[in-house]
């Protein structure tokens, strides 16, 4: 698969990544086998940008999980086919979901000893990208982006990121260490990163990986009844997929299926390759655990608009189209 150099950096990865939460938790059951399984074929089929983050399998695997999962996989002669990219900044609060009581904590302490527990769970001596998965509005930007760099300065970590932040604190940031990353959520369903933070990126060359790329599976097509979902799926508790939000934005899925037809693609192939022509800084990581999904999704990187089309697509799914909030108020940390 094609690759693309990673913001300022050395890494280079392909077009598409993958994001690994759902092998851990957030979107209903999963088998252990089957994920390792899936990965093993993920990166045989060329995927080498792999996301997880400490937090996934929080409420229903267990903290680290899918570190752990990945590390298994990962152990011995595959570790050098990737660029792997975790986060810190949550605690586990024991029990319950994510939703119903995690905390943020970007401390300096917390993050360093975050790291020792990844390195430890991934099997592997360096994390290519580690993440702030949150910014702490009580701990300055400053102090958290001090602590990431003494890990790079450490050879812990080759390069670090922030997720949801402010343009204002990705730039207070970069001027404490260069960021290479910005990791948000964006898409058709969600174009919020349009209005500020993409330029901000630009600005300073720092790389921005869009994650839910597929509106948490929804411009897909497959889930046009929410109640489908299984108990535990996460889903069911962000707002553009409840109530009235839903019924309006169920208008976007079929924009974006006409849309595919028209261009002899499958929604989801549109949805990505859409997302990449926004431009070549912007990698798009969605999450799957089906290896013939992933073959579609890998497919979208064929798929290549003239202006008209793009034009098009915007008129139909313009900026601001989709109802509701990205999260609910309990679990908006942006900082």
């Amino acid at each position: 698969m094609d690759k693309r150099q990673f913001g300022k950096s050395d890494l280079w990865v392909s077009r598409l990544g993958l994001g690994c939460m759902g092998m851990s938790s957030g979107y209903g059951a999963s088998d252990d086998g089957e994920s390792d399984r899936f990965l093993k074929g993920a990166l045989d089929a060329g995927v080498t940008f792999l996301d997880t983050a400490d937090q996934y399998g929080i409420g229903v695997k267990g903290w680290g999980h899918n570190e752990t999962l990945i590390g298994n996989v990962l152990a011995g002669s595959r570790r050098h086919q990737v660029v792997l990219a975790t986060k810190c900044g949550f605690v586990d609060p024991g029990q319950g979901t994510v939703l119903d009581g995690a905390m943020v904590n970007a401390t300096p302490a917390h993050i360093r000893s975050a790291c020792d527990d990844s390195l430890r769970r991934l099997k592997t001596d360096v994390i290519d990208l580690y993440y702030l998965h949150r910014a702490q509005k009580e701990v300055p930007i400053e102090e958290s982006v001090g602590a990431l760099s003494d890990l790079v300065k450490s050879g812990k970590v080759r390069f670090i990121g922030l997720s949801e932040v402010t343009p204002a604190t990705l730039q207070r940031a970069h001027s404490v260490h260069p960021i290479t990353a910005l990791q948000s959520e964006y898409s058709l369903f969600h174009r919020k990163p349009e209005k500020e933070i993409l330029s901000t990126c630009r600005a300073l060359g720092v790389a921005f990986v869009a994650y839910c790329p597929l509106g948490r599976g929804f411009l897909t097509g497959q889930y046009r009844d929410i109640s489908a979902l299984e108990e535990g799926d996460y889903r069911r508790l962000l707002p553009k997929y409840t109530g009235d939000n839903y019924t309006q934005n169920i208008k976007i899925v079929d924009a974006v299926e006409a849309l595919a037809r028209q261009k002899g693609c499958t929604p989801a192939q549109l949805a990505l390759a859409w997302l990449m022509a926004q431009g070549q800084d912007v990698f798009p990581i969605p999450g799957t655990r089906s290896l013939d999904r992933l073959k579609e999704n890998l497919g979208a990187t064929h798929v290549v608009f003239t202006r008209t089309e793009l034009d098009q697509i915007d008129r139909a799914i313009p900026l601001g189209a989709a109802a509701g909030e990205q999260y609910p108020a309990l679990f908006d940390f942006e900082v």
